[in-house]
């Protein structure tokens, strides 16, 4: 069952000079954790903004729980839990200040919701009288979501909450997320920049200047990846991205860690290229084949889209 559904959404600024959202349309099942992948700039929280109530559209439709966003704007706030992507807490009331406010505003109580927000809460409870702006990024993620959980919401939408925090914290917060969707049947719809965290969803949107490049599971959009995909080292990496980028069997080069993930045409051989970069004064080549990430036809979908 649908518990989101958006319907040719538009949304522009500087009266139409910059299209932030061009016409999506996607739904949300109910008691999923749907992704929305995509760079700065990409037109996520543009959308978040207008689920949450928070900005009208331009054209469109968007429902959350059966209510529209403009009409029903009261009702799905009560309905909802938002944590935009700056931290938007108190920074000079304490942690448990912070969340009796949030309580309070939805005529609720840290008591009466507590089983829900435990596990999360319960780790940050013991700096209680701790100022949020003294806390560490972790912390203050935990705290938001907290206070956006506190009333009880049915969905939870979360603004790129992991940007800027360490990768411990980050696995921490995802794993807080399967176990809201598992235990409490909270849907929740999450955007993010970090291409390794679309595999923790159930389904994701690849977005790019306020459209969607696919739409799908994370293992079906990998799955519908066709391009032939290398990784390439050499012991000079710097010289070797200009170096690959000039060779005309190579189509795309694009770091990836520590090594460069090459498509090439139909027709390239490996050791061609291995041959190809020794000749150019390459040493400690290595080329091999790889399987393709969500970042990599995250890579190929925005090269076909400028192209078309």
């Amino acid at each position: 069952m649908d518990i989101i559904t958006v319907s040719k959404l538009r949304k522009s600024y500087r009266k139409g000079q910059v299209q932030a959202l061009r016409g999506l349309n996607f739904t949300v099942d109910e008691g999923e954790i749907y992704g929305l992948i995509g760079p700065d700039g990409a037109g996520k929280t543009t959308l978040f903004r207008i689920m949450a109530t928070l900005l009208l559209p331009d054209e469109g439709t968007v429902s959350v729980d059966g209510l529209d966003v403009v009409r029903d704007y009261k009702a799905i706030r009560r309905r909802i839990g938002y944590m935009p992507g700056r931290f938007s807490l108190y920074q000079d009331l304490s942690v448990e200040e912070n969340l009796s406010f949030f309580a309070s505003i939805f005529h609720t109580s840290i008591e009466e919701n507590y089983d829900l927000v435990k596990d999360i809460y319960g780790q940050i409870e013991p700096f209680k009288t701790r100022k949020a702006g003294k806390l560490s990024g972790g912390m203050k993620q935990k705290l938001a979501l907290s206070c956006a959980l506190i009333h009880a919401p049915r969905v939870l939408i979360l603004d790129e909450p992991t940007t800027g925090v360490d990768p411990v914290s980050r696995k921490e917060f995802w794993e807080m997320l399967k176990r809201l969707r598992l235990q409490h049947g909270i849907t929740i719809i999450v955007s993010t920049p970090y291409m390794d965290e679309a595999g923790q969803c159930d389904h994701i949107a690849l977005m790019q200047d306020g459209e969607f490049l696919r739409l799908d599971t994370p293992s079906g959009i990998v799955g519908a990846y066709t391009d032939t995909l290398w990784a390439v080292q050499a012991d000079d990496m710097h010289r070797l991205l200009d170096d690959l980028r000039a060779c005309p069997e190579v189509l795309t080069a694009f770091s990836f860690g520590e090594a460069f993930h090459v498509t090439v045409r139909e027709e390239a051989r490996m050791q061609e290229l291995a041959a190809y970069l020794a000749g150019l004064g390459h040493r400690r080549v290595e080329v091999t084949p790889i399987q393709a990430t969500v970042e990599d036809c995250f890579m190929s979908l925005m090269k076909k889209s400028d192209e078309g």
